[in-house]
């Protein structure tokens, strides 16, 4: 009776984990093989979806999206938390407000930006011809080679504040006597950093980059919100395709389909990724 006590008080939590996310993926798997009468139609809907040529810009998209944010988000974090780390009068108010930018609420945070973005009354536009270093305003997202690398722009700005304080916290808990070791062996302070700090925190990056992967793969607040996924399907990425294929056409089984083969691709690359990096523990060189 004593080994099944907690089994009975965990059974309400496993009842609604089973409501939340086991019936949601059954579902989506059983709409993905059938049609809109509930017949079984096998891997016509897979095959429907792939068809267009949207699905592979969007799969592209995505890839630039979650490569070009994740580099940036991660490198400008972890610079970030190096110069947070150092003693500098007003070092808590700068750490306050470094973490401005990631508890500000994603809408918000995209509709500021897209007026900032705007070709005629922005400020980044105002910024930069009143300065000389443009001689026309610059249309951020309305231009097919301007409006991806702007959407990467804000989600680096409002991501990597949450890799730098990770990262920090990191920091602190390196041993000091590890740099003092490197100062007697006469180490200069980039050479703290490159051989004591980053092999240290290398646990730590590795964490935050699986975090950045997973939720660059499925965000898309910024994005929808501000271009919805133009220019002529520019800014497109395979959740935002869902979506759209689902609350907008009206095709539940191909957008099922097409969640099925994204959940699927999304679980090769964390085990990859996981299997590759997640076991290799910091070591000091």
């Amino acid at each position: 009776m004593k080994s099944n006590t907690g089994l009975v008080f965990a059974l309400p939590a496993l009842i609604v984990l089973f409501m939340l996310i086991a019936y949601p993926v059954f579902y989506t798997g059983w709409l993905s093989v059938t049609n809109d009468q509930g017949q079984f139609t096998g891997l016509q809907n897979f095959s429907a979806v792939l068809r267009p040529r949207v699905t592979t810009q969007a799969l592209w998209n995505t890839l630039w999206w979650v490569a070009g944010s994740i580099f940036f988000q991660v490198l400008l974090g972890v610079t970030a938390a190096i110069l947070l780390n150092q003693n500098f009068m007003g070092r808590a108010l700068v750490r306050s407000i470094a973490l401005i930018p990631w508890v500000i609420p994603g809408i918000v945070a995209a509709t500021t930006w897209a007026w900032m973005f705007h070709t005629e009354f922005g400020i980044i536009n105002y910024m930069l011809t009143s300065t000389g270093a443009l001689d026309e305003p610059v249309g951020w997202l309305t231009r097919s080679n301007t409006v991806m690398p702007a959407m990467i722009a804000i989600n680096v700005w409002k991501l990597f504040p949450f890799v730098a304080i990770m990262v920090l916290a990191g920091l602190q808990t390196i041993p000091q006597e590890l740099y003092e070791a490197a100062r007697m062996d006469g180490a200069s302070y980039w050479e703290e950093v490159r051989h004591v700090m980053l092999p240290q925190i290398r646990p730590v990056i590795t964490a935050v980059t699986l975090l950045l992967v997973i939720w660059a793969l499925n965000a898309i607040t910024i994005i929808y919100a501000i271009t919805r996924g133009g220019p002529a399907n520019r800014t497109v990425i395979t959740p935002i395709q869902i979506f759209r294929l689902a609350f907008e056409n009206v095709e539940f089984n191909q957008a099922a389909a097409l969640s099925v083969m994204f959940f699927a691709v999304v679980m090769l690359i964390v085990l990859a990724y996981s299997k590759a990096f997640a076991s290799q523990p910091g070591e000091v060189q």
